[in-house]
């Protein structure tokens, strides 16, 4: 089962459920998508108020928004090992720091957005002005409750600018954290109906113009840590009360000689979660190689 968070073509937002082309708006008084997500088990909760429902709509009649009302939306680092490979390539003074956190039993865990700062399906995300070596990271995204409960999936791309990152690992922050830094969508796929997450596939293209500069897909099965593990060390000693967002880490990385430039498209696949498409702007007008 499929929740969204719509837009109405009257304007009115609400959740509702996405049935293959068409979404069934929810009526939930006083309440959003992230209140819905907290009654646990959800699934006989959204089968009850579809008994109510006004009726189907095309989804091509309404705008799908990020799922996310009031949630933070965090992510971990290094949690593959083609990215602990980049980290290490992109900083010199700081390698070996990536190269433990590998392996390390406490996570890398960073704050990357509030709702404002992210962006839906067919929305654009940024590339800093200041950043000449800019990658989107394709991450499967845990849908967490404000009692740590795994609830749901949904697609990310944690936009990374690796020049700004590379000059010094406490560069994190803005290299991670800026308005259209974050894409998140297109719906919340419940965990509750959905098969084991290690049989998830992702992939990510990259589209410029007619041509496509990057195509690779990896398997979530690769992950160097368990989505448990992430979730409980996160919420050791913190508190969500809308619950969160956290994205997992990415294992696919275009190569150092790429990066990303404005009308790009990124799309991001996650089998059988969905697909996030977002165009790219900002960015250099020519692409330069990075110094590694």
């Amino acid at each position: 089962m499929k929740l969204a968070k719509i837009q109405l073509p009257q304007g009115e937002i609400v959740p509702a459920v996405v049935q293959g082309e068409q979404v069934v708006p929810l009526e939930l008084p006083l309440g959003s998508l992230s209140d819905l997500l907290e009654q646990v088990p959800v699934v006989p909760q959204v089968q009850r108020l579809l008994e109510s429902s006004p009726g189907a709509l095309p989804l091509e009649q309404v705008r799908l928004l990020p799922p996310v009302d009031g949630q933070e939306i965090w992510a971990a680092g290094v949690t593959y090992r083609r990215s602990r490979t980049a980290r290490m390539e992109e900083s010199e003074q700081g390698a070996t720091f990536y190269d433990k956190v590998y392996t390390a039993p406490r996570p890398e865990l960073f704050f990357k957005a509030t709702a404002r700062r992210a962006v839906g399906p067919g929305g654009p995300v940024r590339v800093r002005a200041d950043s000449h070596w800019s990658v989107p990271e394709p991450e499967l995204t845990l849908v967490v409750n404000s009692r740590g409960q795994l609830v749901g999936y949904t697609v990310g791309n944690d936009m990374s600018a690796r020049d700004i990152e590379g000059e010094n690992p406490l560069y994190l922050p803005q290299a991670k954290v800026y308005s259209g830094s974050c894409a998140v969508g297109p719906w919340v796929l419940l965990a509750e109906a959905a098969p084991p997450p290690q049989q998830f596939t992702i992939r990510m293209t990259i589209r410029r113009g007619e041509e496509t500069v990057y195509d690779e897909s990896i398997g979530v099965d690769q992950m160097a840590r368990s989505l448990q593990n992430l979730i409980d060390y996160l919420f050791r000693d913190n508190d969500f009360p809308d619950g969160m967002l956290l994205m997992t880490g990415t294992g696919l990385v275009p190569p150092d000689h790429f990066t990303l430039r404005q009308g790009d498209v990124v799309r991001i696949e996650i089998d059988p979660v969905g697909v996030l498409e977002n165009p790219v702007l900002g960015g250099p007008a020519e692409p330069s190689k990075p110094e590694v």
